[in-house]
């Protein structure tokens, strides 16, 4: 890419060639983070019938009109949790209570009273299916069979004109400052959806769908057309980004408590997106380096008492939530930093295993130090299925120019359980 801007980022050629392999290498990898077609109905099926017995359920005075999902699965962001011996995936969902409720909640005692009538209910549910229950300060934990985790946060309907999405704006109870704060778990989807929609300028544009239709023909099961990946960049750049935090974390002590919000990494990766994508860039794999490289400017950094900061990140959908909230102690705020270093030193090396066509082992090293061996793994396996696949339509006669083999067409791509539309 050749361009000057006030942020000094660092300029990199990047081949359509090299673009379209990286991308179709973070598809692949992402997919290998993400639940299957099958855990997902699993996840479904179980997260609705909590979800029909809550709207019924006498401790809530059936002021509960809805349950569904919010955060990572409605954005297509999820990925697995960090503890890697663990096979369930997490998923926050919202218990939406009618406005009526603040009526019975809003006084002194209500939010710690709506979060016990919430836990009372669940622990009854959970009892009676032999399921795990844990309670926190803003909802309550179901731990299903196969070890999927479900955080169930009640949300009262509370809308707000003056706020993007504010007719979905509403309260959430807090135990610990015995209060309700500001929330709006389905407008700041549709605001990430809205990020989501922008459409990322390439310069390479027409080398690009060739080479993607390269890598496709390659690939004994082909991965998505160009423009279905162009159109959910964003998504697959906050789970690389998830991913990445989840291997640098995992194994350190404590990690777990030091690694950065998801919501936190989400609204800076959306921020981000939402700049850069309208600018020119060669490709995704240039775009994607300097998004990386923006995430550190875009909250604010106010120096406080003995040198402590304080980082602030507003959520434009919610009055005075600061989701940079849990990043306020000096162990996280240093962690995220060495963090986005170490992000950025294994793109590059990713980018000159990928550009410099070095061959699959420099390849499958540089991701395995970027997204840890599952995702190594994955490389290796497609390029075994890829190899072995090519001899078997060789020895059939099935061969294209003398070196692509015919394949059959992509199938319908799934993308979270359903097509993508």
């Amino acid at each position: 890419m050749h361009r000057d801007d006030h942020l000094h980022r660092a300029v990199r050629t990047v081949t359509a060639a090299a673009s379209a392999r990286f991308t179709y290498l973070a598809e692949a990898i992402a997919r290998a983070f993400e639940p299957t077609a099958t855990q997902l109905q699993d996840l479904e099926r179980a997260y609705n019938a909590t979800g029909e017995y809550l709207v019924d359920c006498p401790e809530l005075g059936r002021l509960v009109t809805q349950v569904h999902a919010q955060g990572s699965r409605p954005m297509g962001t999820i990925v697995r949790p960090m503890d890697a011996k663990r096979e369930g995936f997490d998923i926050d969902l919202v218990v939406r209570l009618s406005k009526a409720a603040l009526s019975r909640y809003g006084g002194p005692g209500g939010a710690a009273l709506l979060l016990e009538h919430l836990y009372v209910a669940l622990k009854r549910y959970a009892d009676r299916h032999g399921l795990g229950i844990e309670r926190w300060e803003r909802c309550v934990t179901l731990i299903y069979a196969g070890g999927m985790r479900a955080d169930f946060a009640p949300v009262i309907d509370d809308p707000s004109l003056t706020l993007p999405h504010g007719e979905h704006h509403g309260r959430i109870p807090d135990r610990d400052r015995k209060n309700f704060l500001s929330t709006n778990p389905k407008g700041y989807c549709l605001g990430f959806d809205d990020a989501a929609k922008v459409a990322p300028r390439f310069r390479l544009s027409e080398a690009l769908v060739a080479s993607f239709a390269e890598v496709r023909k390659a690939d004994v099961e082909p991965l998505p057309e160009a423009d279905e990946v162009f159109a959910r960049l964003l998504s697959r750049f906050v789970q690389l980004g998830k991913v990445h935090r989840n291997m640098a974390f995992a194994e350190l002590p404590g990690g777990t408590d030091l690694a950065p919000a998801s919501v936190f990494l989400t609204s800076l990766f959306a921020k981000a997106y939402a700049i850069l994508a309208p600018q020119p860039h060669d490709g995704p794999l240039d775009l994607f380096f300097d998004i990386v490289e923006l995430l550190p400017t875009l909250f604010q950094r106010e120096v406080v008492e003995f040198g402590r900061e304080r980082w602030t990140l507003m959520n434009l959908f919610a009055h005075t939530d600061n989701l940079a909230a849990s990043m306020n102690t000096a162990a996280r705020q240093a962690a995220f930093l060495q963090w986005h270093a170490k992000l950025v030193s294994d793109l590059e090396g990713l980018l000159a295993a990928v550009e410099g066509n070095q061959g699959l082992d420099a390849v499958t090293k540089a991701v395995e130090q970027a997204f840890g061996p599952r995702a190594a793994q994955v490389v290796v396996q497609r390029n075994a299925l890829r190899r072995d696949g090519n001899r078997a339509l060789r020895r059939a006669g099935f061969v294209v120019a003398g070196t692509v083999p015919v394949v059959t067409p992509a199938r319908a791509h799934t993308y979270f359980g359903g097509p993508t539309k």
